[in-house]
């Protein structure tokens, strides 16, 4: 949608482009740029964008995006629940796409739980830079971080 289509300026015109729209109107995003991955596993499906009429608008697209975002969490969800046997009760969300509400009240629909975003969206980033202070002596402990 952003680099290669050109479609957005950034991820947040995203949310602002579907919120114009009240749903998809029939149009579906298969995000497969390089294959299926989890849990299908078949790196020879491509993406595509179907279902689109003479009054398909760019935020329809952006409504069809937000939700394959959504509907991918739940087959992964699905699988990992088959295996472990534990039912989800929420799910813990990190990543700058945290702040797109559309994308994550949609989730929360879609999963019937609640979905819990962080203080601090990059959370991978918190975690290295916390594993780097405490290599370099900058934070003297575990405790001093939790502080």
């Amino acid at each position: 949608m952003r680099d290669d289509l050109g479609l957005i300026q950034g991820t947040a015109e995203l949310e602002a482009l579907a919120s114009r729209v009240t749903d998809n109107s029939g149009v579906y995003f298969i995000p497969a740029f390089s294959g299926l991955f989890a849990p299908y596993w078949r790196n020879d499906t491509r993406g595509a964008i179907v279902g689109m009429t003479s009054y398909t608008k760019k935020g329809h697209i952006a409504h069809a995006v937000l939700e394959a975002t959504a509907w991918q969490t739940p087959e992964v969800l699905d699988a990992m629940r088959e295996d472990a046997q534990v039912n989800l009760t929420s799910l813990k969300v990190d990543g700058g796409i945290v702040y797109n509400n559309l994308l994550m009240q949609f989730q929360r629909d879609v999963l019937g739980v609640p979905v819990i975003r962080p203080q601090v969206a990059e959370t991978t980033a918190l975690g290295a830079a916390y594993a780097a202070g405490l290599a370099t002596g900058f934070s003297s402990s575990l405790e001093e971080l939790s502080e």
